[in-house]
């Protein structure tokens, strides 16, 4: 997938809203589907994707946020039908990553119709957006507030890619913890080769300015 994506997010709810929260601290474009108009208010107060107000299962409300723009859809409401709907409602209007949220135990077709699967007993929104962008970013884990763990494949035309940490300016709030294989803490003399990974915890409001020294 290309760095910056355009991702719709179908329900507003706190899975649904982080995982938006989380997506916009990356740099990516995001448009969030919400029935409830309440909830839909509270959502545009954040301040980190366009709303459209409606049901997503509907292809008229759907069509709206513009698929055929899009590189994915995460389908994050709490049907699990209404969710394998839009999905599938998705692929017909255009060639897009599909990512759905789940009751239970998966249906054991549904990888044939769909990329990504994030289930409600291990769903949260930093699973559901490492179904959505995979590539050089993986978010491990949340440590609390706005501070995530993130796994970051240095890429090769980067910024950074090649320097050293003494040479590279890091952003306030951000830290270069270790190597992803667990083997050096990183110091000044840490070099940022291209194709290795590397643990990064990040506040929320720096993660686009670091995601752009690290991956470009």
């Amino acid at each position: 997938m290309k760095e910056t994506l355009r991702v719709i997010v179908a329900g507003g709810g706190d899975v649904g809203l982080r995982t938006a929260e989380l997506l916009d601290d990356r740099g990516h474009d995001v448009v969030l589907i919400e029935r409830d108009p309440d909830q839909s208010e509270r959502v545009a107060a954040e301040y980190v994707a366009s709303i459209i107000e409606g049901d997503a299962a509907r292809p008229a409300v759907l069509r709206q946020a513009q698929p055929d723009k899009c590189d994915a859809i995460a389908a994050l409401t709490d049907a699990e039908p209404t969710n394998f709907a839009i999905c599938m409602a998705a692929q017909r209007m255009a060639d897009l990553h599909t990512v759905m949220r789940i009751d239970g135990d998966p249906d054991e077709l549904y990888s044939q119709y769909v990329d990504g699967i994030v289930s409600t007993a291990s769903l949260t929104a930093r699973v559901a957006v490492n179904e959505v962008v995979g590539g050089g970013v993986r978010s491990i884990e949340e440590v609390g507030g706005k501070v995530e763990i993130l796994e970051v494949e240095i890429a090769e035309d980067a910024p950074a890619a090649g320097k050293t940490l003494a040479e590279v300016r890091l952003p306030r709030g951000s830290l270069i913890i270790v190597d992803a294989a667990g083997e050096r803490i990183g110091g000044p003399e840490t070099e940022l080769t291209p194709g290795e990974r590397f643990l990064v915890a990040v506040e929320g409001t720096v993660t686009d300015e670091v995601m752009n020294l690290l991956r470009g």
